[in-house]
């Protein structure tokens, strides 16, 4: 049997608003992933020593505080530092089109609006995790 896909849900900087990271984290674990929830107030140096230390497949950001900018790309950096390359970053909050797009060229993988069926989020992580494991 395969291993479970393993997932970090986070929420960098002061946001303090963790609902709709916990209705993802349940919905991952419903659909037979593995969910590390570290909490609220993480910084980037905080979500990559977790990554790193669970194993995990995906980092899940949600950021509702409009710092998407700067917290996407500082995880992505200390993730490659620590020869995490192929970890998948992906999440969601309320992030602009344009941004999501500048995101995504900086190597972050589909982000997710308010609203999104959580039927969507995990498929996508299921096709990510799959393709980088073949």
């Amino acid at each position: 049997m395969d291993r479970k896909i393993r997932v970090l849900v986070a929420k960098p900087g002061l946001d303090g608003h963790d609902r709709g990271a916990r209705v993802v984290a349940a919905a991952l674990k419903d659909a037979g992933m593995e969910v590390i929830y570290t909490g609220l107030h993480q910084t980037p140096e905080m979500i990559v020593e977790a990554a790193i230390q669970e194993d995990v497949d995906v980092v899940a950001l949600s950021i509702l505080s409009g710092s998407h900018m700067s917290h996407f790309p500082k995880v992505r950096e200390l993730l490659d530092a620590a020869g995490a390359t192929d970890m998948l970053i992906t999440g969601g909050g309320i992030i602009p089109a344009e941004d999501m797009k500048v995101l995504s060229e900086q190597g972050i993988g589909k982000l997710f609006g308010p609203g999104t069926d959580t039927r969507e989020v995990v498929e996508y992580i299921r096709g990510e995790v799959s393709s980088r494991n073949s």
